[in-house]
Order: C-alpha cells, then structure tokens, then sequence
C-alpha cells in the first residue's frame, strides 16, 4: 500500500517542509529553473517490513502516524545505524517536538504598539500574496500556459510557506491582542477560521471553505 496524498501532504505541511532531525533541519525544497523537485523523504518509523530498521511484528504501516519528515542524509544515516541507534520512542519525539515548534512559531513575538504588530503581519501578507500572484491558480503563468509548473510549486508553496506564515499570524496577533480593538479582532478570527479550514483542505478536500477574507488584508496592512 503506497502512502496516500493525504498523509503526504499532512506530513509535509506539518513538518514545513524541514527535515524533522532536530540537528539537521534542512529545507527540503528546492526550486530550479527548469521545474521543482523535493529533496524530502518519508521515512518509515517503523519498517514497513519486520527485518527492516526499527521493524516489529507484521512491520509498520504507510500512515501519517508511522512516518517522519527527513533530508536523504538523515533518513539514510538513521536507517544504516546499528539497531538501538535510534528507537522508535526517539523518532516519534523529533516529529512531535519539530511540528510543536512549528505550530508554535512567533508565538514568542510581543511589540509595544498596533503599528509594530501590523508590520509583522503586513509582511507575512505580502509573502503569502507574492507566492499567490505567481503560482496560485489565478496566477498569469497558471492561467496563460496549461503545461507551466505553477501548480506543483504551489501546492509546495501552501504547505511549506503559507500554512506556516497563517500559524505565524494566529500566534502573532493571539499573543498582542491586547493592542487590537474588537473590530480588528472581529477580523481576525475571521483569518482564523479561513486559515484552519484552509489549511484542512489540504489535508482532506473539503466541500467548503472559508476564503481569504480582504477585510482582514485591509485591517492590518495591506
């Protein structure tokens, strides 16, 4: 059984794109002139096959929960290590500690004024738009050339950039509300519920979801 689209795109957008070895974290995107590839791996946390690293039992299955997000080096060096190496308890904590940390990102941040807070967010905006304006599919090269890669850099581009730069809002604005009064805030949780129901789209098609709200753009810089 191969490893469904679902689970790919789970695990790629919860890891950002980022190897999930804690003293590695390479970016495991790369993009070329000539196209797009992934230099990312799914590995296996616990083999697929009994005899395999780390195998058990009837072997590991091809589910999000069995798998972790790594660079071909780490993934190669962790399984060619003598058994006991790296467990399978150490391998579900690097993947839980790297998608915590970056469900937590900016979460930290704090600013003294609206206008610091708005700047934050403003280019986190802009960062999202460009990827939109250029790969999106209303983007020129979507919409003018059927054989463009525009939609393969942006289905990278929503799980490594922009549902991460959402998360980064959340936790921005959630950490300064203080600084917002309530119509702003109004239109912030209506970025929320855009962002998580986007975000799950990805993951498992919806019939509906919530859209961009422009309202929000407008409120807080653009």
């Amino acid at each position: 059984m191969a490893i469904s689209d679902p689970d790919t795109k789970m695990l790629w957008g919860r890891a950002a794109g980022i190897c999930s070895n804690p003293t590695c974290k390479a970016d495991l995107t790369s993009l070329v002139e000539q196209g797009n590839y992934n230099v990312g791996e799914m590995a296996h946390i616990i083999a697929k096959s009994a005899k395999g690293p780390r195998g058990a039992g009837a072997g590991g299955s091809d589910s999000y929960d069995n798998l972790i997000l790594l660079c071909p080096t780490c993934h190669r060096h962790i399984d060619k290590s003598p058994d006991g190496t790296y467990t399978v308890e150490q391998l579900h904590a690097w993947k839980k500690q790297h998608e915590d940390t970056i469900r937590a990102q900016a979460s930290e941040l704090r600013f003294s004024d609206r206008n610091e807070l708005v700047e934050a967010v403003s280019r986190l905006l802009i960062e999202n738009r460009s990827i939109w304006m250029e790969y999106g599919p209303e983007s020129i090269p979507a919409q003018n050339d059927l054989g463009s890669n525009a939609h393969r850099i942006w289905n990278l581009r929503k799980l490594d950039t922009v549902i991460p730069n959402n998360n980064k809002i959340i936790n921005i604005i959630e950490n300064n509300s203080s600084l917002i009064d309530a119509a702003d805030y109004q239109e912030f949780i209506n970025f929320k519920n855009h962002a998580k129901s986007f975000e799950q789209n990805q993951y498992t098609r919806l019939d509906h979801y919530v859209t961009f709200p422009q309202s929000f753009a407008k409120a807080f810089g653009l």
